[in-house]
Formats: C-alpha cells, sequence, structure tokens
C-alpha cells in the first residue's frame, strides 16, 4: 500500500480491513467488522481531515462489537515509518529512555517493606533486562515487597516472565499463547536461573493495580493470583489479554490488531473484557497504604 501523508479515510479503512482479515484472532468479528467499517466510510462517517478524529471514530466502531481494548486505530502525534511495529516501538523507546527503563521507583519504607514501581510499561527486554534486574536485585533484601502497576500500560510478555523469575523459586509454566488461526502455540515458563539474588516465592508480596493497568501489567498480576504468590490490592484492571501487532496505514495512524490470546494454565482463560479482579478492593489511590498495613501486619504475624 502507497502511504500518503494526505488524510484520505478510503485507504486507511481499507488498509484496516484488510489486516483485520488477515490477521485478528477472531476471524468471524473480523468479517463483521470489516462490513461495519465499509458500511460507516459508504455512510460518510469518516468523512474528517483530521488523522486523530479519524483515529477516534474507527476506534469505537473497532470495539463496538466485542470491546477487545488492543484493537484499535492508534494515532500518533509524530510520524511513523511504515516498517510493521515501528510506530509502537518509537513510542516506547521515547518513554524508555525518560522512566529509567521502565523503573523510576524503588523505595524503602518501614520495617523494611519496599516498593517497586514498574511503569509506564515492561519494555521489551532486550531493553529492560538491566535496569529490571538491578531493581529486583535490590528489592530482593526487602522483608516484603510491593509491585506497584497502577501506571503500567502493558508491554512485554518476556519482560513478564522476567520479572515473575525474580519472585518464585523455581521454572513454573505461566502463560499459553494461542496465535492466529491456532497455527502456533507458546508457552511461556519462569526461568530457571536469574541474574543476582532472588526475592523468592516466600516472603510477603503485594501487587497495586488500578483502571489503567493494562495488557502485559496485568498479565504480571493476574499470573502471580492465579499462582496464589500475590496478592492484588486495588481497583479491577482495564481487561486487554490479546497481545497485538501494529501497521502503519498513514504516516500518523497505526491499526492495532490482537493476534494472539492468552490461556492460564491454572484458570484456563484470561483477564479479557473482565479485567484481574483484586484480592483486597480499594481506591488506587489508597492502595499503597492499604498494601503496606496488610505486610506490616503480615510480617509482625
Amino acid at each position: 500500500m502507497t502511504i500518503s501523508t494526505k488524510l484520505a479515510p478510503a485507504p486507511v479503512i481499507d488498509g484496516t480491513v484488510r489486516l483485520l482479515t488477515e490477521h485478528y484472532i477472531f476471524p468471524d468479528i473480523a468479517q463483521q467488522l470489516a462490513g461495519l467499517l465499509q458500511r460507516r466510510l459508504a455512510e460518510g462517517a469518516y468523512d474528517v481531515d483530521d488523522a486523530e478524529k479519524l483515529a477516534h471514530l474507527v476506534t469505537a466502531d473497532l470495539q463496538s462489537i466485542n470491546g477487545d481494548r488492543h484493537l484499535s486505530l492508534k494515532h500518533h502525534a509524530n510520524q511513523v515509518p511504515a516498517k510493521k511495529g515501528a510506530a509502537n516501538l518509537d513510542a516506547m523507546r521515547r518513554d524508555f529512555d525518560t522512566s529509567l527503563g521502565g523503573v523510576p521507583r524503588v523505595q524503602l519504607l518501614d520495617q523494611g517493606v519496599a516498593v517497586l514501581e514498574l511503569a509506564p510499561m515492561l519494555f521489551p527486554l532486550e531493553w529492560a533486562a538491566e535496569p529490571l534486574s538491578a531493581a529486583l536485585t535490590l528489592a530482593s533484601r526487602a522483608k516484603a515487597l510491593i509491585v506497584d502497576l497502577r501506571a503500567n500500560l502493558g508491554g512485554d510478555p518476556d519482560s513478564v516472565a522476567f520479572v515473575c523469575s525474580h519472585l518464585l523459586d523455581q521454572r513454573t509454566h505461566l502463560n499459553t499463547m494461542h496465535w492466529h488461526g491456532d497455527t502456533r502455540i507458546e508457552q511461556t515458563w519462569s526461568q530457571p536461573h536469574v541474574p543476582g539474588p532472588r526475592y523468592g516465592g516466600s516472603k510477603p508480596l503485594y501487587v497495586l493495580t488500578s483502571n489503567r493497568t493494562f495488557s502485559a501489567a496485568e498479565e504480571l498480576a493476574y499470573n502471580l493470583q492465579q499462582l496464589g504468590r500475590a496478592i492484588i490490592v486495588g481497583e479491577p484492571t482495564r481487561g486487554g489479554a490479546h497481545p497485538r501487532d501494529g501497521w502503519t496505514v498513514h504516516p500518523h495512524l497505526e491499526a492495532s490488531i490482537p493476534v494472539g490470546r492468552a490461556v492460564n494454565p491454572i484458570s484456563g482463560t484470561n483477564w479479557e473484557g473482565t479485567g484481574v479482579q483484586p484480592d483486597i478492593p480499594c481506591t488506587a489511590a489508597d492502595s499503597l497504604d492499604h498494601a503496606h498495613a496488610l505486610a506490616l501486619t503480615q510480617l509482625a504475624g
């Protein structure tokens, strides 16, 4: 497809429809959405002269059937190259460079309780292994640990497994990914060895969530919850369990298409649409105080 800098809705919709039908994890839904987008285009619903407005309109229609929050037409303020995945990687790299590699805070609270904040996302492991390892090594000395995912918007499943590896004692099956057409099924396991000491699988562990926590951050919370390893404190998360790829359909627009679905080996399902439900419900703003109090009580007991 030839990418033009001028906004022309028809090529954007045609490209998005083609990507949907070729790659979306649910082919039946893809056909319904393709018909919806083509009908809306013919009705003139997408006759706007602003790429951001078009992104909002198309995203609302894409999510109107099954509410898949990974399915969208994403607007990027900076022009992005046409290479698959380049738009998302460019945006992630900017966030990585301004967030200490995704670990903006390691803090020691009273009585040896540590807080490890992972935000704004779990970056690709090839970038994030060093900052994650440094932070997790430091936190390994804590008597109790609070992992703060309230501002984490997702990221890399390999980084999820890396973090889990530091919080468990032995190699553990975390997730199974079914890719488009079920032609490929991949299991994710924690690693048998980690660089530096582990926090391990026995000391108190709490995970903070909010209604912004999404995607790979939800997987981290869900994995630890299903394994009985962590207590989730805060708000239900956003509910996005389908990994996505991105294709540029205009220099400022990226079609985000889910290409797989996660299946947890314990629950047999995932958090899509429902979010991760906290064990201790409270507002996100109050969750750190709640988790700290719980940790102090557990340590005293």
